[in-house]
């Protein structure tokens, strides 16, 4: 069954809708046509599913419905991401990085319940774009975060969107971790989701258990969007989902389609 969205007609829909009943999500007549009422059966289902409510029907929420088998992603298994190859979506990387750390951000997306193939992929990508050596780092000086005669990451120091309030934040809350988190807002809040208190220790952010962490509850955080955008191939969309931008594009490109032929 193909991806099914507001818009959308023809005997899926119907099978979906007829679905959408048995469960209790009344979505109004059966016509076979996706319309408001529809998207809304499938949202609140979606909801009570613990899914992302997004309107959208894509594999999970299909599987979720009995519309296809439970089998989300041809047999994949967490168990099937080894270091072998992981070390091919990460050609330059010392081998020792990914087996010291794999485990940590495979268990970290699990309990998360990120555990399937495409965040998976998601993730070891982002990794490649941020971290390429498969390791926590701090975000170097660059002209787009320090000025030519300022001191470091003052371009960071006052900018409302990332919460900072002025000197020493653009340091102190720069980019740290498997995905680069940024800024105090997000310090504060993920520190919160994994009881850690980032804002008076913002350099935990490296430490590989917590920076796996919060790459996971990052992605969580914007799963629905993450999976909009790859389930339409859309990796463009996906990567600036997470960095606001096309950096490292090529790289997460690269890991996250090598892995996808792998991972089949």
């Amino acid at each position: 069954m193909s991806l099914l969205k507001e818009g959308m007609s023809g005997t899926e829909v119907k099978r979906l809708q007829e679905a959408l009943k048995r469960e209790g999500f009344d979505p109004g007549i059966i016509d076979g046509d996706f319309g408001a009422g529809t998207e809304a059966a499938v949202i609140a289902f979606q909801k009570s599913a613990g899914l992302s409510p997004d309107g959208i029907v894509g594999r999970q929420t299909q599987a979720a419905l009995g519309l296809i088998s439970t089998d989300l992603h041809d047999g994949f298994q967490l168990a099937d991401v080894t270091t072998a190859i992981v070390s091919k979506m990460f050609p330059l990387t010392p081998i020792g990085n990914i087996k010291a750390n794999l485990p940590l951000v495979l268990a970290a997306m699990q309990t998360a319940g990120l555990a399937d193939k495409p965040m998976i992929l998601m993730a070891l990508a982002t990794i490649r774009a941020e971290t390429a050596g498969f390791e926590p780092i701090s975000e170097g000086k660059s002209r787009f975060n320090t000025s030519p005669n300022g001191h470091p990451f003052d371009l960071y120091d006052n900018r409302k969107d990332l919460g900072n309030q002025g000197k020493p934040d653009g340091n102190s809350f720069k980019g740290r971790g498997f995905v680069q988190l940024t800024g105090r807002a997000n310090y504060e809040k993920f520190g919160a989701q994994i009881g850690q208190d980032l804002v008076e220790n913002p350099a935990l952010a490296n430490n590989p258990q917590i920076a796996a962490e919060l790459l996971a509850l990052f992605l969580k955080s914007n799963e629905s969007r993450i999976r909009r955008r790859l389930s339409e191939h859309d990796l463009a969309g996906a990567r600036k989902v997470v960095n606001g931008g096309h950096h490292g594009l090529k790289e997460f490109k690269s890991a996250f389609n090598t892995g996808n032929g792998l991972l089949d």
